[in-house]
């Protein structure tokens, strides 16, 4: 008898893809918005050392904690239909 949760999950190859596009997105955004508020702002991006550097840290873990818990899923699961069920 074949499982028929088997077939209702996401390719392995979906979660991967969205979780990289998560961090890099997550990354990429809180930490030009701490730059910002920190004035790690350079020509070429940000750089962040410190304790701005531990608060994008800890606010990308808290990314992936609420999206996941609270609100169904991150960005790029929802994009790329890669919630587990």
């Amino acid at each position: 008898m074949p499982d028929t949760n088997i077939q209702n999950q996401p390719a392995t190859w979906r979660i991967i893809l969205a979780a990289i596009f998560d961090f890099l997105t997550a990354f990429f955004v809180l930490g030009y918005i701490i730059a910002s508020i920190f004035g790690g702002k350079t020509d070429d991006g940000f750089q962040l050392n410190g304790p701005p550097a531990l608060l994008l840290f800890a606010l990308i873990v808290a990314y992936f904690i609420v999206f996941n818990r609270y609100l169904g899923g991150t960005i790029w699961k929802r994009i790329l239909r890669a919630q587990r069920r």
